[in-house]
């Protein structure tokens, strides 16, 4: 819902109602601690990861200069939305300006589409450190690494723009939702569906013709342990692009008049904040190389 300024031929939008989860207010204070919990939980795993790449030499490789990224973001855009969702919870006064809304839409998709593409890039770094071990770390430079993941910032940027945009033009407006529009949105159905194929099935595309032919060359390797530890290399990146992809392609390349309100919550819920929450649990719960980090870091180690 919005509340509406009018002037002599002419209506602006000041603010939107935010209509959150349709729950029973008795539920409302355990939901704010749930996400509040899940949220400091966020803050505290992704900056971990990025604090222990940055201080451990023996995690300056492309593969965690990569994950470190990727923590970042998921920093960043779940702070984005969540504490927003926390105060509307925590307050009566449910309703966010409309500047406040498009700027929150904007920063959010930058970082969204920016992972999309982060994760097409860390199944190249993948491909290559299976594929071609001798010269990964010749290929997989710092100045190429450092190039790809400007590539990434760029394209979110950019495609996050031309969303906004397009958005924006409606008359009200409220993008995640275009069925609330009180205009003809095909055009931004259209636009919704094109930028959801170039940041959504593009990257996703990429990731799957790489990891075909990372199995068909994982089975050319002689030994089953060789090809176990091989696959198990790929393990957590697969799980975290099936969690941030699948979700995100369902609620962002459906037209808007197909759209349900109770279902786009619980899919942006799950690609926002329970894989942000997810991801640092993927990548450490079974890495030996941030285990032994952490020892070296903390100083545990020399203590054992």
């Amino acid at each position: 819902m919005w509340n509406i300024m009018q002037e002599p031929n002419q209506s602006f939008v000041t603010e939107f109602i935010l209509m959150g989860f349709s729950l029973s207010p008795r539920t409302t204070p355990l939901l704010f601690l749930a996400f509040l919990m899940i949220y400091l939980l966020i803050i505290l795993g992704n900056g971990l990861i990025a604090i222990l790449i940055c201080l451990d030499s023996h995690l300056h490789t492309p593969m965690y200069f990569f994950i470190g990224i990727l923590s970042m973001l998921d920093l960043g855009y779940t702070t984005t939305t969540v504490p927003q969702m926390l105060a509307h919870l925590a307050s009566e006064k449910k309703t966010i300006p409309f500047m406040s809304c498009v700027a929150q839409m904007y920063i959010f998709l930058v970082l969204g589409i920016t992972e999309s593409w982060l994760f097409a890039i860390m199944s190249i770094d993948r491909y290559v450190a299976i594929c071609h071990p001798l010269r990964y770390k010749v290929i997989m430079s710092p100045w190429l690494c450092g190039v790809m993941v400007i590539f990434c910032g760029l394209w979110g940027v950019i495609s996050a723009l031309v969303y906004t945009v397009f958005a924006m033009h409606l008359p009200y407006c409220v993008p995640a939702v275009l069925k609330l529009a009180c205009a003809d949105t095909s055009v931004n159905d259209r636009v919704d569906f094109i930028l959801g194929f170039s940041v959504i099935l593009i990257p996703l595309s990429l990731i799957l013709v790489i990891y075909f032919n990372i199995v068909i060359a994982i089975l050319k390797i002689c030994s089953a342990q060789g090809q176990l530890k091989a696959f198990s290399t790929c393990a957590s990146h697969i799980t975290v692009v099936t969690m941030f992809s699948v979700p995100a392609m369902v609620m962002y390349m459906k037209p808007g008049s197909k759209a349900s309100s109770e279902e786009d919550k619980k899919l942006a819920l799950f690609y926002n904040v329970i894989s942000a929450f997810l991801n640092p649990i993927i990548y450490s719960l079974r890495n030996k190389d941030v285990k032994r980090a952490v020892l070296r870091v903390t100083g545990w180690g020399r203590a054992l």
